[in-house]
């Protein structure tokens, strides 16, 4: 039986870099750095040798934002940034002011993918990528 959500995992290309972005400029809070490596992770990664860095920032709510570095095996390029590709997943924000948070965003290194749009009365969205690619899903809710 599922108890609830713990974390979502972002691979990424420099973890120090992950971490100033989404501590500095998306205000999150760091909560741990690590590594892993050895048989344990060998085991779930499923690759020999796995080497991995590790931050956790909270997200509110109980739930973490997991990034991954991996230094060995080294990581492989994304085929492609369309939003559409299956196995492209995002963690969405609420925000009180999105326009501001997407600004601040843009300026903190993310890649604005579209400008607030309403969906419902009082239910404004836009997408951003982090510096790596990764998608956010900014939400203010009226």
């Amino acid at each position: 039986m599922i108890k609830q959500l713990h974390h979502t995992g972002f691979v990424v290309t420099d973890r120090d870099k992950s971490v100033a972005f989404y501590r500095d400029v998306v205000g999150l809070k760091l909560i741990a750095e690590y590594e892993r490596i050895g048989p344990g992770i060998d085991a779930v990664i499923g690759y020999e040798n796995t080497h991995l860095i590790i931050a956790n920032l909270d997200l509110g709510g109980g739930h973490i934002l997991e990034l991954i570095q991996y230094l060995n095996p080294p990581p492989s390029e994304r085929p492609t940034t369309e939003r559409n590709t299956i196995g492209a997943p995002h963690v969405a924000i609420l925000v009180d002011d999105i326009e501001a948070v997407q600004q601040r965003l843009i300026e903190g290194g993310a890649r604005p993918m579209n400008p607030p749009a309403e969906l419902a009365p009082g239910r404004v969205a836009c997408y951003i990528q982090d510096p790596d690619g990764n998608w956010l899903e900014l939400l203010q809710l009226g």
